[in-house]
């Protein structure tokens, strides 16, 4: 499958197990392939994020996901299901902080998946991917398909990541950028969602 991956789309996949390796994490999860977006020029996918104006807030975007890591990896819908059944993930992880030191509940690692794919011989022997990272993988060769586009692109990887409930979809969604959005800037919307 990753013969079929534009340079671009390689570059993030490589980008975000450099950005896994640098925050310790045992794996390479969906929010280190957004970290990895990020840092795009001259892409497909940066120029979406760039029409959708997230090319001035990025600093804003790595904030809000090391906040989620903060809270374990979280999405806000999990904590707000979380406190309709009576847990305070606020409480709980300012108790763990002080025991623990800050970060302590971080979600780097937590999903140990390491089975063998397609994606293994990619990316050698760096971190496994963890399945949510896998899935988002997947999803952007069905969004490529769906498209009738011969090669995946970065803009596939950034239009999976949003077409996924979890943090980088609730963050981009918070600073604009969703799947209606971005279908959009980059095919002038209108067709139904891969998947």
């Amino acid at each position: 499958m990753f013969e079929r991956f534009t340079k671009d789309a390689r570059a993030v996949v490589l980008g975000a197990v450099e950005h896994a390796e640098r925050m310790g994490a045992e794996t390479v999860e969906e929010q280190h392939m957004l970290l990895a977006l990020l840092d795009r020029e001259g892409s497909r996918g940066s120029f979406a994020l760039a029409s959708l104006g997230l090319d001035r807030q990025k600093e804003s975007v790595r904030e809000a996901l090391a906040e989620a890591r903060r809270r374990g990896g979280l999405s806000r819908a999990e904590v707000d299901a979380l406190s309709g059944l009576g847990v305070d993930l606020s409480e709980i992880l300012s108790r763990v902080e002080e025991a623990h030191g800050v970060g302590a509940l971080g979600a780097d690692g937590k999903d140990k998946g390491r089975g063998k794919g397609w994606w293994s011989g990619f990316i050698g022997g760096h971190r496994p991917f963890a399945r949510g990272a896998k899935g988002l993988l997947t999803e952007s060769l069905r969004i490529a398909t769906a498209h009738k586009d011969r090669h995946i692109g970065d803009e596939h990887l950034l239009i999976a990541l949003t077409s996924r409930p979890g943090v980088p979809a609730e963050v981009l969604a918070d600073h604009g950028v969703t799947y209606a959005s971005l279908r959009r800037v980059l095919y002038g919307g209108g067709e139904a969602k891969a998947g």
